[in-house]
C-alpha cells in the first residue's frame, strides 16, 4: 500500500516521467490555502494542468499505485491535518473555467467554473433554469459530482452530458443517465475527472430570471454566515426533516470545539472562526452526528467531503451509536 513520503523526493523519484507536461507541480502544496475552511495539511503534490490535453498526459504518466485526488474551488472541502498522499489535480479558471451558449437553451462549462458564472451566463442569454446557482458557493466539478442543488432545483435536472477523463487518461462521455444521480449524490465512478458539461434550461425572459437569482441572493444572505471561513451545508437534510433542525432540536447551535464552531446564525454550517485545525472541524461534526442520534434517533450523513489522513493520535471517529 502507498504511504505518505515527502512531496519533493517523490517528484524527484518521478520527475523525468513528467517533463513534457505543461501545468504546473507543487510539492507540500498547503491545501489551507486552497479550501474555504482555511484549515489542513498539505497535498504531497498538487498538480494544476493547463488543460484537458494535458492532464491526459499527466494521468497517463502517473503509475497506478499512487493515489490521484481531484479538487476544485475547495468550497466543500475538509481536509484531515496529517495532509493527502499522493497528487491532488486542481482544475484552473485558465484551463477549465469557461463557458459558452451552444445552442437556443444549452451552455457547456467546463468543471473549473464557477456556479455564479454559469447562473450569470445563462442569465445573459435568456436560459431559464439556473437561478438556483447564484445561490450555491462552488464550482462545476463539485456540482456535478455531488448533484449539488438549491431552492428545488438540483444539478441532475440540467445535465445533459458530462465530459471526463479516465485514471489511464482517455476520454469517457457520460450521459445524464451514466451519472447515477440521487440527492446529493452521483453513481459516476470515483475515478472519474470531469472536464466540462453540457446543460440544458429553457427559454426565459430576462427581467424574471434577474428577479429569480436576487431572491437566491437576498436568502442567502439573510440567513446563511456567507462571509465566514465555512464549508457550506455540513450535513445532508435527512428523509422527512432538515438537518439544522435537528442539530437545533439537539443543542448544537453555537456549539464549539476548539476554533470550530456550528454558526450561531445557520446551525448546519460549520464555521473556522480563526484558528480551527481539520481535527477540530471534523471531532465537530462528529459531535452533532453524536448528539443528534441521541436526542431524535436521526443519523445525519456528512455532506462536506472529508479528504486525507489523521495526524497520529489525532483520529477521529464515526460516531456508530445504536438508534433510539
Amino acid at each position: 500500500m502507498y504511504s505518505l513520503i515527502d512531496g519533493e523526493a517523490l517528484l524527484k523519484k518521478l520527475g523525468d516521467r513528467f517533463s513534457g507536461l505543461r501545468g504546473r507541480l507543487t510539492p507540500n502544496m498547503g491545501m489551507e490555502k486552497v479550501t474555504w475552511f482555511r484549515a489542513g495539511g498539505p497535498a504531497e503534490v498538487m498538480f494544476q494542468p493547463a488543460d484537458e490535453e494535458d492532464l491526459s498526459a499527466f494521468l497517463k504518466a502517473v503509475p497506478q499505485e499512487y493515489p490521484i485526488l481531484v479538487v476544485g474551488i475547495g468550497s466543500n472541502l475538509l481536509v484531515r491535518d496529517g495532509g493527502i498522499p499522493g497528487f491532488v489535480v486542481r482544475l484552473s479558471a485558465k484551463g477549465f473555467g469557461e463557458v459558452e451558449r451552444v445552442g437556443d437553451t444549452q451552455l457547456r462549462a467546463g468543471t473549473a467554473t464557477p456556479d455564479k458564472r454559469v447562473a450569470a451566463a445563462a442569465l445573459e442569454a435568456g436560459i431559464a433554469g439556473f437561478h438556483f446557482y447564484h445561490g450555491i458557493p462552488g464550482g462545476i466539478g463539485g456540482a456535478l459530482r455531488m448533484n449539488a442543488g438549491a431552492n428545488g432545483v438540483e444539478t441532475r435536472e440540467r445535465v445533459v452530458e458530462v465530459r471526463a477523463l479516465d485514471r489511464k487518461g482517455e476520454v469517457r462521455i457520460l450521459s445524464n443517465a451514466d451519472m447515477g444521480y440521487a440527492y446529493r449524490h452521483s453513481g459516476a465512478a470515483n475515478d472519474l475527472i470531469f472536464t466540462s458539461a453540457l446543460f440544458e434550461g429553457v427559454p426565459g425572459d430576462r427581467g424574471e430570471i434577474q428577479t429569480a437569482m436576487d431572491a437566491v441572493q437576498q436568502h442567502r444572505e439573510t440567513v446563511q454566515p456567507i462571509r465566514e471561513k465555512t464549508g457550506g451545508s455540513t450535513f445532508k437534510n435527512p428523509d422527512g426533516s432538515s438537518a439544522w433542525k435537528e442539530i437545533d432540536k439537539a443543542g448544537g447551535r453555537g456549539l464549539m470545539i476548539g476554533g470550530a464552531q456550528m454558526s450561531p446564525m445557520h446551525c448546519n454550517f460549520m464555521i473556522n472562526t480563526g484558528t480551527a485545525s481539520g481535527h477540530d472541524l471534523e471531532t465537530l461534526g462528529e459531535t452533532i452526528r453524536s448528539r443528534v442520534v441521541q436526542n431524535s434517533g436521526v443519523r445525519l450523513h456528512w455532506e462536506i467531503k472529508r479528504l486525507g489522513l489523521f495526524r497520529p493520535g489525532h483520529e477521529v471517529h464515526e460516531f456508530m451509536g445504536q438508534l433510539l
